[in-house]
């Protein structure tokens, strides 16, 4: 006897038994129910893009001047330097033609943009990039606000596909290498499992780590949680998963022992 009972329908992946149900669940529905957590990472994805650093974009280009251009990896500026263009809770831009760290905001990344390179400052550390050198880019508000304007609704649209179509293909990669440890624990504890159904329990198992990520980066947007506490977010992420591949079986029933015959029976 199992210490629990086995759940007989597959509709929440969020404790170890929900998980569990979709062993036996058929893959539609465990395709539908990934897609419905991945349309909400996607959401949250595209909220943090368009609450959390796009405001902070769209002011940087209207404190740009009418004039200014990168041409052949130099910034051609018009205008005073230090400055800051822009700040939010999670991204800052600045000019700093020679990168002399008269600004720094308290922002989590801040883009300064000097005279040969940009400078990008994090929790990470410090990171220099030179200007593509041969090109011609626009560093005026007259020109980058219209192709600003155009582009961004685009972008939230290829953040929200590729985040969706990300999660699902890397969620049926994983359960391609856990599916063999969720069979192994399930062969060892007597539970009554075959290969596909170790998959789709290994599936169903990485959903409680995403939708504990997706909530964590609404979280950090609002300020509730910081960049440090997103990292851990995103660690424990990870871990969840794991444990719901380890926990999950344990909620399936043992496999019934084989009848034996009785030796002094006639038939």
């Amino acid at each position: 006897m199992s210490a629990f009972t086995e759940p007989t329908f597959a509709w929440e992946p969020v404790t170890p038994r929900g998980v569990a149900a979709f062993a036996r669940a058929s893959l539609e529905r465990l395709l539908i129910v990934q897609g419905i957590f991945a349309l909400f990472a996607a959401a949250s994805v595209v909220w943090i893009l368009s609450d959390g650093i796009f405001p902070t974009i769209d002011a940087t280009i209207n404190e740009l001047p009418d004039q200014g251009q990168i041409r052949s990896g130099t910034l051609d500026w018009h205008d005073k330097s230090p400055l800051l263009l822009a700040e939010g809770n999670i991204l800052a831009c600045s000019v700093d033609l020679e990168h002399g760290g008269a600004l720094r905001s308290p922002a989590d990344f801040q883009f300064e943009f000097g005279r040969g390179s940009v400078r990008v400052f994090s929790l990470f550390g410090e990171t220099e990039f030179d200007y593509p050198p041969g090109y011609i880019m626009a560093a005026n508000r007259p020109d980058l606000r219209p192709v600003w304007g155009a582009w961004s609704p685009d972008i939230l649209a290829l953040a929200a596909i590729g985040t969706f179509l990300g999660l699902m293909l890397t969620w049926a990669l994983l359960a391609t290498i856990y599916f063999l440890p969720v069979w192994l624990i399930c062969f060892f504890t007597n539970r009554d499992l075959n290969f596909r159904q170790s998959w789709r329990l290994a599936g169903a198992a990485l959903m409680p780590g995403a939708l504990l990520l997706s909530l964590a980066i609404v979280l950090y947007d609002f300020g509730a949680f910081d960049l440090v506490q997103l990292c851990f977010a995103f660690g424990m992420h990870l871990v969840i998963g794991w444990i719901y591949l380890f926990v999950s079986p344990m909620f399936l029933r043992r496999r019934l022992p084989a009848e034996k015959k009785n030796p002094f029976s006639s038939k």
